[in-house]
């Protein structure tokens, strides 16, 4: 088994600490998961695998390349829950188009209030990419703040659907991912994150806060085996919204 992608980045000290104050240990993942994905849109992703430092230039918060592996991740993740009739959830911003309500999100970037320097595609940044979008018994909820739970229905969603648990991929880890963990730990859902469907602009914070919630807030696994979990899951489980197909298009 491959080593843990943080043990590269911490000490023998800190290996050391962990084990003793016995930190790490499996929490499980629960009896009724939802899939969270949290904002895998293209203000993160960009609109094509490439450098980071080139998708930056269009896309000032996108995580660049790193982010199209951990796509792929997320939807083998998607279709074994759709089998299942598993819950997905997806969380993505939202915005005036005066963006008056970026409010303290303006305060730690200095290029929150640019206009972009080179043509930018026309997707808009909140859309979720088109390799994962949502299906119409998918539940997508609007933020503003990190947290998917911060000012949302998260909460009141999860008890209707009667979940204990959930599984969270998505971007970015240090952010995002993480806020939204934090708070499913501090309402008492068993949290896990599949390792390959998390992804970060910053490597070190990507693998340093995946050490840190694996001690302390949730079970960092690897894809294959969340997509275990849920082939061992009786399918309907769940009261699903029926959702709306679009209407087909009219003939001329």
């Amino acid at each position: 088994m491959s080593e843990p992608v943080w043990n590269k980045f911490l000490t023998e000290r800190d290996k050391a600490v962990f084990e003793a104050a016995g930190y790490g240990t499996r929490g499980g993942f629960g009896k009724r998961p939802a899939l969270l994905v949290v904002d895998v849109n293209y203000a993160f992703c960009g609109d094509k695998s490439e450098p980071i430092l080139e998708s930056i230039k269009r896309w000032r918060n996108s995580c660049g390349e790193e982010a199209w592996p951990a796509i792929a991740a997320i939807k083998s993740l998607i279709d074994k829950a759709h089998e299942k009739g598993v819950p997905v959830i997806y969380t993505t911003g939202v915005r005036r188009e005066d963006n008056w309500d970026s409010g303290s999100w303006s305060w730690k970037n200095n290029r929150s209030k640019e206009r972009p320097t080179v043509p930018v595609s026309n997707r808009d940044g909140n859309q979720i990419v088109d390799e994962i979008a949502p299906s119409p018994q998918d539940i997508v909820i609007l933020k503003q703040k990190p947290s998917g739970f911060f000012g949302t229905n998260m909460s009141s969603y999860l008890t209707l659907l009667g979940c204990d648990s959930v599984i969270v991929t998505g971007t970015t880890t240090s952010g995002c991912v993480r806020a939204t963990v934090l708070d499913a730990f501090s309402l008492n859902y068993h949290v896990a994150l599949a390792e390959e469907g998390c992804f970060d602009r910053s490597q070190a914070s990507h693998a340093i806060n995946l050490c840190d919630m694996n001690a302390k807030y949730a079970d960092v696994v690897k894809t294959a085996e969340v997509l275990d979990f849920f082939d061992s899951l009786s399918a309907g489980m769940f009261d699903l919204p029926k959702g709306t197909s679009p209407r087909p298009a009219a003939v001329a």
